[in-house]
Order: C-alpha cells, then sequence, then structure tokens
C-alpha cells in the first residue's frame, strides 16, 4: 500500500529540507533499503477500504431504518448513526463487548452462516422498559433476562432484522430469521476465534439512555458476494429485463390511465367592470384569428394544432400537427 503525503506534510517536508535539518541524499538513501512491514496473520486483512466504503453506505441506510423502527415501536426519541466500520478478528470482539449482554444471532438467506447484532444492556432494557409502560431509564443493576422479557426483546428485534433486508436490497435480497437470543458471549461461537470479522459499530440514543449496538458479519459469510461490494457494482446501473406478463401488465395500466385534454378556442382580458356589465347576447373578441389553429393541450403542454368542426350535432376539433419536442417549451414561455 502506498503512503499518501497530506498537504500540511509535503509543506512541513519542504520546509525541513530547505532549511538544513534533513538531508536529500540521506532520504535517498533510506528509499533503496528494503522496507520490512509487520504482518499479523490473526488480524488477516479481508476487507479492502473499497469493502469498508461500501458496507458503511449499506449500514448508514441500515442506521436510518432502524431509527425510524425503534421510534415508532417505543413512541420516543431514538437516534442511531454509524460510527465505525472495522475489521478484526472473532476473538477480539468477544472479548470486547459486557460479559452480559444481549446477542441476537441470526442467518440471512440465501447466504450461509450466523451473524450477530449485539445490543448493549443498557440499550435493550432502556427499551424492555419503554415497551412495559416505564420511561425508557436502564436499570442501575443489570441481571439476567426472565422468560417473559427474553420473549418481548426476540419479537423486537427479530421484527427489526427487516430493517436489514431493506438496507442491502441493491445488493441481495436478504432473508433475515433471528435463530436465538444469547446473553452471555461466552456461549457463542458462530466462526472460529482468528477469521475476519466486519465490525459495524452503531451509537445509540434512547431517550437519555446511550449506548452500543454492533453489527458482527464474518467474511466467510458474506465472501461469495464480496465483489458485489465493489465500487463498480455499487454505482454502474445494470439494465433489468421485465417479465413478459409484468411488462403487459404495465402497459394495459398506462393505456388505461386519463390524461385531461383542453382545445383553447383563444384568450381576452376584459375589466372588471365589464366584466359585470357583460349579459346574454354579448359577444368577447378573442386575440386569435378565425384561421389561426388551436392550441391542444394535454395537461399543462401544448402538444397538437388543431381546427374546430362539428361531428354528428357535437362540437370536435381536427388535428392537423403535432407539435414537436421542444416547441411546447416556447409556449409555456
Amino acid at each position: 500500500m502506498v503512503d499518501v503525503l497530506s498537504q500540511n506534510e509535503i509543506d512541513a517536508l519542504l520546509a525541513a529540507l530547505s532549511s538544513g535539518e534533513m538531508d536529500a541524499e540521506e532520504l535517498k538513501k533510506e528509499d533503496t533499503q528494503k522496507k520490512v512491514r509487520a504482518y499479523d496473520f490473526k488480524r488477516a486483512v479481508r476487507f479492502s477500504k473499497d469493502h469498508i466504503r461500501s458496507l458503511t453506505r449499506i449500514h448508514e441506510n441500515f442506521a436510518r431504518f432502524l431509527t425510524t423502527y425503534f421510534s415508532a415501536q417505543l413512541r420516543t426519541f431514538v437516534q442511531i448513526n454509524v460510527v465505525q466500520v472495522e475489521q478484526l478478528p472473532y476473538d477480539e470482539f468477544i472479548r470486547s463487548i459486557p460479559k452480559m449482554t444481549v446477542l441476537n444471532i441470526f442467518e440471512a438467506e440465501p447466504l450461509e452462516g450466523r451473524m450477530v447484532l449485539e445490543v448493549h444492556p443498557n440499550v435493550a432494557f432502556a427499551m424492555l422498559d419503554r415497551l412495559l409502560g416505564g420511561g425508557g431509564t436502564a436499570p442501575s443493576k443489570i441481571g439476567s433476562l426472565t422468560e417473559i422479557e427474553t420473549i418481548i426483546m426476540e419479537k423486537i428485534f427479530s421484527r427489526a432484522l427487516e430493517s436489514l433486508q431493506e438496507a442491502w436490497k441493491t445488493i441481495i435480497d436478504l432473508q433475515p430469521r433471528l435463530e436465538a437470543l444469547e446473553t452471555n458471549p461466552q456461549f457463542m461461537q458462530i466462526v472460529s476465534p482468528n477469521e475476519t470479522i466486519a465490525l459495524i459499530s452503531l451509537s445509540t440514543k434512547i431517550g437519555d439512555t446511550t449506548g452500543m449496538i454492533n453489527l458482527c458479519i464474518p467474511h466467510v459469510v458474506i465472501e461469495p458476494i464480496m465483489p458485489r461490494l465493489s465500487v463498480h457494482h455499487w454505482f454502474v446501473s445494470q439494465k433489468k429485463t421485465r417479465a413478459p406478463e409484468e411488462q403487459l401488465m404495465l402497459e394495459q395500466r398506462v393505456n388505461k390511465a386519463k390524461l385531461p385534454i383542453i382545445a383553447e378556442l383563444g384568450s381576452s382580458k376584459i375589466s372588471v367592470q365589464e366584466f359585470l356589465n357583460l349579459s346574454v347576447g354579448d359577444v368577447i373578441a378573442l386575440h386569435k384569428p378565425t384561421g389561426e389553429g388551436l392550441e391542444v393541450k394535454v395537461g399543462d403542454k401544448v402538444k397538437f394544432i388543431a381546427s374546430p368542426g362539428t361531428v354528428r350535432d357535437k362540437m370536435a376539433i381536427q388535428i392537423n400537427e403535432i407539435v414537436s419536442e421542444g416547441v411546447d417549451e416556447i409556449h409555456d414561455e
């Protein structure tokens, strides 16, 4: 990986060379020497910066969906934001979370393997308190979940996984399904300790209670779709083909759509006094010669030029000219 200097670093380097603090010849000798960089095999780099950026974009949407969902469920102020997306060994993640926490273990077909949504006890118990009629504050002492509390937790976080499905929709159609809810990290071994994971950290605020929600995605789980996380796949739109039945149904719906069509005979301006003095039999002169065609509007756009007439004793118009693209803009002006 090439180290890129910032503008401030470049200015400082040039100033040091100018003042004689650094010698250009010594710098050249250092460049010719072999540079050895330590590599920790326990912290294997499996996600590129491109992948990390894509995961950040995806889970920024996930955070917004979660904010909307929890705000509606808890009926209180909820704010969730992505703080960091990093890669680290699974064992390091397990050691970084509290001994007593809420671990939502789930699968997401068609991906193979399990992922974890870890919710800090402060956040989880604040949600529980709010759902049970409280003000949304976490207890001073966190204890184990009762059977009823576990069922409530499973229900709310199972539905929260639908937000993950929505966030990943542009990459893959996931079907998240909550498999189990654990409170002790030592009983949760979804991958080997040295397996690299992507850890998405979400700062969460519920009322006056703050905490973290961590999403653990093992590399082995999303490895089959890693190419889809590239910038090329993210920004290049692929042409989607519709099924013939869907295309036919769409055409039928468009053909049945009703559009307002107005044929304008002309326009005129009169004063308010003249308008008040109008009576039956009066004639209003229009600002359009009788030999000039009528403007036919579809919606508020001029699309045709026509002539007035009658058909079977009913007023009608005959289309004489189709207004080409761009001409309607001139009429609008």
